[in-house]
C-alpha cells in the first residue's frame, strides 16, 4: 500500500474534507465549557448536534454557537431522540431553515429501551432527505444488507453502531462491520457503543473512515484527557490500517535471522 502522511490522509464526507477522522458528540456534558475543551482537545473538525436536546436555535437561551464557532467546526445536525420518519424530517428540515445546515446526520430510533434504529423509518427517511437536497449521513445496524440499501439511496456515509447507543460495551460484531466496509464506495463511520479509546484503534484497524464518540468521552472522569486518548487512538489505528498488518501464523517464527548462527 503506497504510504499516507497524517497531512494527505485526509477523508472527504459529502463536500466538506476532514483532517481529522475523529467525529465527537456535544452532548451529557457538564455545561458548554466543558464541551468546548473536550472538542478542541480531540481535535475534531466535526461535531454532532442533537437539535432537539443541544440549544443551537433559541436565542434567548444559551447557545452552543456561542462557545463554538461553526465557521471554524463543522456543524452536523442530527435527529437523536427521533421514533419516526415525521419527527426526524422535521428536526432537520427545521436545522436546515435556521442555520443552513445541509450534511446532516438521520438518526431514527427504534424504541427507547435498546434505541437501535428502526432501519424501515431510516430508509424511508433517507429517500425523502435526499430528494430534497441534503447530504445525509445514516446511523443504521450493522446489517451488510441494509447498509447496502442506504448507500443506493444516496447516503453519504453509513454510521453502523458498533453496539447499543451509550453502551460502552465496543465493537460486537467486527464480521459485519468487515464486510460493510468492503463493499461500500461511500465512507463508513462506526457509530454508538464505542467504550474506550483502544475500541476506537480497533475500528481503524479495520479499515473504517472514521469513527463517532459522545458518551465515552462526555461520561468519562476526565473528560478532556479521554478526548486526548481518543485523538491518539484514532490515529494510530489509521497508521496501523495504512501500514498493512503482518499475517498471522499458527506456528512460531524466529524474530532472528537464522543465517550465521553460532
Amino acid at each position: 500500500m503506497e504510504e499516507v502522511s497524517l497531512k494527505t490522509d485526509i477523508f472527504k464526507i459529502a463536500n466538506k474534507k476532514l483532517k481529522s477522522r475523529l467525529i465527537v458528540g456535544t452532548g451529557k456534558y457538564k455545561n458548554f465549557k466543558e464541551t468546548v475543551l473536550a472538542v478542541k482537545a480531540s481535535k475534531a473538525d466535526m461535531v454532532t448536534v442533537a437539535v432537539r436536546r443541544v440549544n443551537i436555535l433559541d436565542k434567548k437561551k444559551p447557545m452552543l454557537t456561542d462557545y463554538l464557532d461553526p465557521k471554524k467546526i463543522i456543524y452536523l445536525p442530527n435527529t437523536a431522540g427521533c421514533f419516526n420518519s415525521e419527527e426526524a424530517l422535521r428536526t432537520l428540515r427545521l436545522a436546515r431553515e435556521m442555520g443552513g445546515w445541509k450534511l446532516v446526520k438521520l438518526e431514527v430510533l427504534g424504541d427507547k429501551k435498546t434505541l437501535y434504529p428502526n432501519m424501515i423509518e431510516t430508509i424511508k427517511s433517507t429517500k425523502i432527505l435526499v430528494k430534497e437536497g441534503f447530504k445525509v449521513m445514516v446511523y443504521c445496524t450493522d446489517d451488510p444488507l441494509l447498509a447496502k440499501k442506504l448507500e443506493e439511496c444516496g447516503a453519504s456515509a453509513i454510521m453502523p453502531l458498533a453496539s447499543p447507543i451509550g453502551s460502552g460495551l465496543g465493537l460486537q460484531n467486527k464480521i459485519n462491520i468487515s464486510l460493510i466496509i468492503k463493499q461500500s464506495k461511500i465512507p463508513v463511520i462506526v457509530d454508538a457503543g464505542i467504550g474506550t479509546a483502544s475500541d476506537a484503534t480497533i475500528a481503524m484497524e479495520m479499515g473504517c473512515d472514521g469513527v463517532l464518540i459522545n458518551s465515552a468521552i462526555a461520561n468519562s472522569k476526565n473528560p478532556i484527557k479521554m478526548a486526548t486518548a481518543f485523538k491518539n487512538a484514532v490515529i494510530s489505528g489509521r497508521d496501523s490500517y495504512l501500514a498493512g498488518r503482518m499475517k498471522k501464523n499458527y506456528f512460531g517464527s524466529a524474530s532472528s535471522p537464522t543465517d550465521g548462527l553460532i
